[in-house]
């Protein structure tokens, strides 16, 4: 398994040409022995995203989550009285300002099931099977995700995500199709995501079918742009 993983992990990269590796996350009852707890606590969940991007291994428990009331909500993880009227708070400041309604809240994605532990590493280094696989690139790059998504007849349906970037995550669980997002300002702030960046997820189970896929795109992509780029070089004006 590992072995396909780093080829899987290292193709995605070359292909994309990412800047940073695709992070593999899985939810597991128990920590496997060889992989540590993260060593503080971030303040969004989705800093664990960019600690793993950086190249760690680890997992997180419950309470890693409780600094962000949202993504331990998309997480599913169980809210102590403290930290769930905290998430009320910030709700119902977010609907004060007319950034959410209160119907917004019950159509965000969350993950179904107990939340005990959370694996987090480069998909290179991952010694544990992946849930899903979680991608950060430019629009060019989730374009050609995109696609070889939809050639391995695995691209999700739904409209590329807002807020919060985190319910990608459950998204891509209980639909067991691919899913993207645009951002939220939360994680640009946390993850320091560019503007012209977003993310891609793909299930665990379905990643050597994407990569597959996504050499062909790649390779076409290249030489429908050479193409393309000729055709527009040669085209005759159109009279204004």
């Amino acid at each position: 398994m590992q072995a396909e993983l780093i080829t899987q992990g290292t193709k995605i990269q070359e292909l994309l040409g990412l800047k940073q590796p695709a992070v593999a996350i899985a939810f597991r009852d128990t920590a496997p022995a060889d992989i540590p707890r993260v060593t503080a606590q971030a303040p969004a969940g989705c800093g664990y995203w960019k600690l793993a991007a950086e190249g760690q291994t680890f997992y997180t428990e419950a309470s890693d989550h409780y600094t962000c009331p949202v993504g331990a909500h998309t997480h599913g993880v169980e809210l102590p009285p403290q930290v769930a009227t905290e998430l009320n708070g910030l709700v119902q400041t977010m609907v004060g300002m007319q950034y959410l309604t209160m119907a917004d809240i019950p159509m965000i994605p969350r993950r179904q099931g107990a939340f005990r532990v959370a694996l987090y590493a480069p998909v290179t280094k991952a010694t544990f099977a992946p849930d899903l696989v979680l991608i950060r690139g430019t629009v060019r790059q989730l374009m050609l995700l995109a696609e070889a998504a939809q050639s391995a007849g695995i691209a999700g349906g739904n409209a590329t995500m807002g807020r919060p970037t985190c319910a990608v995550i459950p998204e891509t669980l209980q639909s067991g199709q691919t899913a993207s997002s645009f951002g939220c300002i939360g994680n640009r702030v946390y993850t320091g995501l560019g503007d012209d960046e977003g993310y891609y997820t793909i299930p665990g189970a379905k990643l050597a079918d994407v990569v597959d896929k996504l050499s062909i795109i790649a390779e076409a992509n290249r030489q429908l742009e050479a193409f393309h780029r000729s055709r527009a070089g040669t085209a005759t004006p159109i009279a204004g």
